[in-house]
């Protein structure tokens, strides 16, 4: 049987540059790793159901789109300790209106009312929007990369129409949050998480090209409320890599707009103008395969220490006797 130390699972093909960036740190760790795609993904599921390879460590970033990668997600959650991202746990995180009424009893969320489904309630009562501002966004409660989402809505014919785009999910109203200038930038930020390790970068709002966040402006602007944030999402969310948004406003407050991004867009800058910068996603790679390393050995560490003392339970014990 072929034992792997760690399995990625993808099907994007922008994420051939972060392979080879995890190829490379799991040969600098000394970690085996077993890559699936859809080009060997009926060749893998049968080996494993046979029984003739198994893996350690679990990363999937492929069956949220492809669910012809289930049988290997449904194999690890059976047979697995150690996953990035369970799917359990990704899943909760995936629902925005779920993640708000988690965060918000830590402040730092926009105001926000939650509208149940159009399927569950076509007809809502009466709303009133104005504790909202002037414009707010709209958003499904599941989905990413944008969709579904409306920006500076003004009316409630907006909110009507919109919620029937989704008709089976919830959605929630946002005010619209106006960043503050530190600079020549506006301070809209995005962050990324990484089994403790925390990226802050500028983020610019119409280009979305990430600029990180250098060591002296986080002292200037005081800045180290980007971490804390970002690190209590972490302890709520429950996941190893993600990444979120956070504005700081006019009146100085920090808000967190877009609470758990998952799976997260690693395109490496170098090839895409708004991709991750290429330190990051490198550095990113390497921290995913350190920290399995370190789990490993936590493991051996435990198995050794079961076994001595199966050993020692069986060991036959012997008296000294003293004669006079």
């Amino acid at each position: 049987m072929n034992n792997f130390d760690f399995c990625l699972t993808w099907d994007w093909e922008y994420d051939a540059d972060f392979v080879k960036l995890l190829e490379i740190a799991s040969r600098s760790n000394g970690l085996s790793l077993l890559k699936i795609n859809p080009e060997n993904l009926m060749e893998m599921i049968q080996l494993l159901y046979d029984e003739k390879i198994i893996f350690k460590t679990f990363f999937d970033r492929a069956s949220d789109t492809n669910i012809h990668f289930d049988p290997i997600v449904r194999w690890a959650c059976n047979h697995v300790q150690h996953h990035i991202n369970f799917q359990e746990k990704a899943r909760l995180a995936w629902d925005k209106a779920r993640m708000h009424s988690d965060i918000s009893v830590y402040g730092h969320t926009p105001r926000t009312i939650i509208l149940p489904s159009y399927y569950s309630q076509p007809v809502l009562p009466v709303i009133d929007l104005s504790h909202l501002g002037t414009s707010f966004t709209i958003k499904p409660a599941i989905g990413g990369g944008g969709v579904g989402v409306i920006n500076d809505a003004t009316s409630l014919e907006q909110v009507l129409v919109a919620r029937q785009q989704f008709p089976s999910e919830r959605y929630l109203l946002q005010t619209h949050i106006i960043p503050a200038d530190l600079g020549s930038r506006r301070a809209w930020f995005r962050v990324i998480y990484c089994m403790g390790r925390v990226y802050a970068c500028w983020w610019n709002m119409d280009t979305h090209v990430y600029t990180p966040v250098s060591c002296e402006e986080e002292i200037y602007y005081n800045l180290s409320s980007l971490r804390n944030l970002t690190s209590l999402i972490a302890d709520v969310c429950k996941l190893e890599l993600f990444s979120t948004e956070i504005a700081l406003t006019h009146e100085s407050q920090f808000v967190i707009i877009d609470y758990v991004n998952d799976p997260i867009d690693l395109r490496l800058q170098s090839k895409a103008s708004d991709g991750v910068p290429d330190a990051i996603v490198r550095d990113i790679a390497e921290t995913l395969m350190k920290e399995a390393g370190i789990l490993l050995m936590r493991d051996q560490e435990k198995c050794r220490t079961v076994n001595d003392s199966l050993q020692m339970q069986h060991t036959p014990s012997f008296r000294l006797q003293y004669t006079r």
